[in-house]
């Protein structure tokens, strides 16, 4: 439902909930946490209607760890100013998880007179605005894995969920649908109040780790909006599962011994008419597309896999490649060409790691391929011509900071304050989490 203006969807809110007395106001910082502060509904209405609503600016860059780190003038030497931040309409939402009636609605700087340079959404806006400028229009879908775990942790780590019918462990990783039966209960309500919360949510799959699973979103043509849905749907699969006893978590690679947990992405680039602009001329586009995801890759890994603990998941035995690769309906390449006819041409990158920034993540994309578009590049060959194809990427983070630092393409395409930013905040992060590392450092993934 849409509302011709932000009043009349918090006056409409109030009338369907009338026993909603506050309402979350939250966004995404770099690492992907949610902040923001819990409002009284009668204040929120005040908002909506013009009332200023700021946040201390540097929640934005927040440590995986919850902690500040020192960024150049941030943080610690700016004196930590307030900045604007607006409601984004139509994200007004009911939350179900939670124990007393509460509302929930995402805020952001994009789109106030001065918008935080390095926040995750206004990034993403920025990229959006410069392709609608060229003329072209993104449609986005997400696919995220997440795994369940039991509610209690064991010296700070994860243990298998117990079956909600028999109380057995599910310990034997397969894909059989049996699994789905067997968590139903949960599975089926985080679709359900994903659909309540605006998102399309809708096929759900069990992957090959024990207690993981994947849920697909439809494609959406609004890049912000599909991001959005990537945000708010880690944090609903998390209440929703201690909800029913379990414990959920995005971290990309929680098991030794089990398959990490990866954010695919499906991108298709559509021109003013309609017109799908990668399929002309054979695909030639698709492949210039390609080589720009490719070219990137390396340099963006910081965002593709924002912890130490994401490197762990690459070359794994079971579709996380080593090595930047490209391939058409082949699962072991980071950059992926499904099966589909001219009018469907799509990328499926699936390098990301699932507990990646989905703004991040997609600014980066869309950006590689506005690079491959416009250098028209010819990739390297797909695997399906040459198993041993590919480009080495850094697999270490420091090293991956490094590069993307130095990378003028990516600091063109994505802002050179952000750039400078994020890899500071990321450094320090796998500095921290190198000195205090235990198993309790785990706990801020789960």
């Amino acid at each position: 439902m849409t509302f011709s203006s932000l009043s009349d969807e918090v006056r409409a809110f109030r009338a369907a909930h009338p026993d909603v007395r506050y309402v979350d106001l939250i966004c995404l910082d770099i690492p992907g946490h949610f902040y923001g502060k819990r409002y009284p509904i009668d204040m929120l209405e005040k908002v909506a209607a013009g009332s200023l609503l700021k946040l201390p600016q540097n929640c934005v860059l927040l440590g995986a760890q919850g902690g500040l780190h020192e960024i150049g003038d941030y943080c610690f030497n700016d004196g930590d100013p307030d900045a604007t931040r607006r409601l984004i309409p139509g994200t007004l939402k009911p939350v179900r998880w939670e124990q007393q009636p509460l509302g929930q609605m995402l805020i952001s700087s994009d789109g106030t007179d001065s918008p935080i340079e390095f926040e995750p959404r206004e990034v993403l806006a920025r990229v959006l605005s410069r392709l609608a400028a060229k003329g072209i229009h993104p449609v986005v879908a997400f696919e995220l894995e997440f795994y369940l775990f039991d509610r209690a942790l064991k010296d700070g780590l994860p243990q298998y969920p117990r079956d909600p019918l028999c109380g057995d462990e599910d310990d034997q990783p397969n894909l059989h649908i049996e699994r789905l039966s067997r968590f139903s209960p949960v599975l089926h309500e985080i679709v359900e109040v994903a659909n309540e919360q605006g998102i399309d949510a809708n096929v759900i799959t069990a992957e090959i780790g024990p207690g993981q699973f994947e849920i697909n979103f439809g494609h959406c043509e609004d890049g912000l909006q599909a991001a959005d849905w990537a945000a708010l749907f880690t944090r609903l699969t998390r209440g929703v599962a201690l909800k029913h006893g379990h414990r959920a978590s995005f971290m990309s690679k929680p098991y030794l011994d089990a398959p990490g947990s990866g954010m695919h992405v499906h991108v298709s680039l559509y021109d003013r008419q309609g017109n799908n602009l990668l399929a002309p001329d054979d695909g030639g586009p698709l492949r210039h597309a390609v080589a720009g995801c490719l070219d990137w890759l390396p340099h963006c890994m910081p965002i593709f896999a924002p912890h130490r603990n994401a490197y762990r998941r690459y070359g794994s035995r079971v579709n996380a490649a080593s090595r930047a690769s490209w391939g058409y309906e082949d699962r072991d390449a980071c950059v992926r060409i499904p099966d589909s006819d001219d009018r469907n041409l799509r990328i499926e990158h699936r390098l990301a790691g699932a507990d990646a920034n989905p703004y991040l993540v997609l600014a980066a994309i869309l950006s590689a391929m506005e690079h491959g578009l416009e250098q028209r590049a010819e990739p390297i060959a797909p695997l399906n011509e040459n198993r041993q194809s590919g480009i080495d990427f850094p697999m270490d983070m420091l090293g991956a900071v490094a590069q993307m630092r130095h990378h003028p393409a990516v600091n063109a395409g994505l802002g050179e304050e952000f750039v400078m930013v994020y890899c500071e905040n990321k450094r320090q992060d796998h500095l921290a989490f190198m000195e205090h590392i235990n198993a309790r450092e785990y706990r801020w993934f789960l």
